[in-house]
Order: structure tokens, then sequence, then C-alpha cells
């Protein structure tokens, strides 16, 4: 860290001391006593006060306790999905981190760590504690963290050593981002953490595109008949900033990534029946199946609030015309082998390397997979 940026620092951690200092005197922080980064972020005030109000003091020590065996296995085994489908996600977030000294974890919805990665220091107590699978991290255990915040408001949050609650915490450095299933709850949330380590806020952005990655993967283990990729017409399309929408043989939602729910507004987490295809589409749903027998072009599918987005609608392992592997760009057909190889990769790249997973969306057996790809390595 250059001599500018140490002395920003130092100028910003003190302002979250004296903003500390106040609270915990029982004043509001004037605004001569936090900057204007913090005085814009008031759910720090918000987690402050809540610990406040469980007569907690910053002083107190923090035991980090881990879950009872049992209980910690039945998180374990309620979070199975989650964890498949944050492991790569967070193998290729620590790779991206790695040399800030940053480390990633992953939560339950309840603060819960079923998962952590990167360059984690066996010898360094902060890190350990923080990172075994078990350890409860919610804010009535370690008080305002990313992870608790995170969780609490359901939004992207960056958290700077002061500002959290304990002086045990004072330590750590993270970004954190909610993850929502594919019915729309939260699911757990994504965290990146330093101890020690200067201030990064561009990490919120990184670990919300992560934990969107994780959350698509999420929605395309449900077992569907039919993926929806959706976004706005003239955007490009086949990344993790479409919307997915998986379906049924008979048009019923069984999932959503939160970047549909953002545009169907319909698309709300809700009890009683589940959505169908005809609630968000003021179309025939039958032309979406249509659409994926033409062989994966996209389409226009009008809302019914007048609006239109485009709609690539996929069938378990097809991959859209565009991007079907050819030997060269002539108008050779592929071997129908090589089609069915191309197809299970496909699969197994969308299923995020979970093979038992792709088998699903296949209907073919985990064996036949691994055999279809021994055959393509040998060739």
């Amino acid at each position: 860290m250059n001599d500018l940026a140490a002395a920003q620092d130092t100028d910003r951690l003190a302002a979250i001391e004296r903003a500390r200092r106040a609270l915990l005197d029982g004043h509001a922080p004037s605004q001569n006593m936090v900057s204007a980064e913090l005085q814009q972020r008031e759910w720090i005030a918000e987690s402050w006060q809540r610990c406040l109000d469980r007569s907690r003091s910053p002083n107190q020590r923090l035991a980090f306790d881990v879950l009872p065996a049992e209980q910690a296995q039945r998180t374990l085994d309620a979070n199975e999905l989650l964890v498949q489908a944050g492991r790569p996600v967070l193998e290729q977030l620590s790779r991206a981190i790695a040399d800030m000294r940053y480390f990633t974890i992953l939560t339950s919805a309840d603060g819960v760590v079923v998962g952590a990665n990167g360059p984690i220091d066996p010898m360094d107590r902060r890190a350990s504690l923080i990172t075994r699978v078990g350890v409860d991290l919610s804010e009535r255990s370690v008080g305002t963290s990313a992870i608790s915040t995170a969780l609490k408001e359901l939004h992207p949050v960056w958290l700077h050593r002061g500002e959290h609650f304990y002086t045990d915490m004072r330590y750590y450095s993270c970004a954190g981002a909610p993850i929502f299933g594919p019915d729309g709850h939260c699911a757990g949330m994504l965290d990146v953490t330093g101890i020690e380590q200067p201030e990064r806020p561009e990490l919120v952005h990184l670990v919300a595109q992560s934990a969107l990655s994780i959350e698509n993967a999420m929605v395309l283990q449900r077992p569907h008949a039919l993926v929806i990729r959706l976004n706005w017409p003239g955007r490009a399309m086949g990344d993790d900033g479409d919307g997915l929408v998986c379906v049924d043989r008979d048009g019923v939602v069984v999932g959503a990534n939160s970047i549909a729910r953002q545009m169907v507004t319909r698309l709300v987490p809700r009890k009683g029946p589940s959505m169908h295809c005809s609630d968000l589409f003021a179309m025939p749903f039958e032309s979406l199946f249509d659409a994926a027998g033409r062989g994966g072009a996209p389409i226009e599918a009008p809302l019914w609030t007048g609006l239109r987005l485009q709609a690539l609608a996929l069938e378990p392992g097809q991959t859209s015309a565009q991007r079907l592997p050819r030997h060269d760009h002539t108008d050779v057909a592929m071997p129908l082998k090589d089609v069915e190889i191309a197809l299970i990769k496909s699969a197994v790249e969308e299923a995020r390397g979970n093979v038992m997973a792709a088998a699903r969306k296949l209907g073919i057996s985990r064996a036949t997979v691994y055999r279809k790809l021994g055959l393509a390595r040998q060739k």
C-alpha cells in the first residue's frame, strides 16, 4: 500500500471508531464524526444497535462456536445443492483473489459455514476459526459482519475492520452477497475475507457476480424439461447475466434466478399453486418448446406488461445453434456420435462439472457420461 492509500485507510478507520464510540455512548453519530460513505450505509449502525439491544458489548470475547456434530451434519445435508453448486465457483473465485490474501466462505441462510476455499493460513487462528464447517457466523453469534448483514439486508455489502461490532472481529475486511435459491428465497451467502488487508470495496462486484453463478447453477440443478434464457432485445445472450427460468413438460415453473425475477415481475416467491409459463408470457407456452425443437434460436417473448424479451429456449443438454461445435465453418453435418459427445460436454459444463446433475438432465447414467467422455478423450 502506498503512503496516500495508507493515510486514507487510517483516516477511514478513525472515522469509523468515532462513529462507534458515539453510538455506544448513546448518541447518534453526527455528520462530522463519520465519512459520507458511512452515512450512506446506515445498515451498519442498525446492526450495531441490534447487537446493543441484545445487551452485547463490543469487548465481549467471541467463542466462534461450531454446531454440535449432528446439527452440523443436518445443516450440510439441507444445503447439499448449495454446496455442490458453490464448490467450483469458490475454486474459481479463490484463484482470482489468491494474490490479495483473501479467502472465500460459503454459508447457509442461517449464517452457518458450509464451505471455504483459498489461502487459509492454518497457523493463523483468526483464519481457521471462521472457516470451519459448522461454525455459526450469524449476527446473533458474531455481531455485525458482511455475512450477517448480507443475509439481513439481502444485498451485497462491504465491511472494513472496525465496522464490525465486536473487537474480536476488527481484523477482518470482507465482501458478502446473498444467494437466492430457485424458489426466490435466500438460500445462503458468499463471502470473501482478508485479515489485516487493505480495503478492497471493489470485491463487492466480484462476489456478487460469483454469487449469481452459484444461483444459476442451483437453478439448472432442478429437474426440468426446458430452460429459458431471458435478456432484453439487443443484448448478448449465453452467460451468467441472463435470466433463467426452468419449466417442466407442462410449462410449470420449477425454478428461476434473481435476474429473471427482476425482468419478469410476476416471478415472485409465493405460496400456493406453482407459476405457469402462461402467467409470465403473453403467448402460448408451447411456442417455447417449438423454438427449442427448431435448434435453440432466440425468439421474442411478449410479457403481460407490454414489454418484450429475448427468449432462448433450450432442452436439457441442448446448446444454442450459434454455439453448437462444428469441425469447420462449412455446412457439413457433424457425425451423430460427435453431436452426442458435444451435447454431453455442454450438459456437464452447464452443471459446472457436476456429472451426476448432467446425467440427470440428459436422462442417462453417470457411468454413461464418463464412458462417452472417455471415448472422446481417446480420439
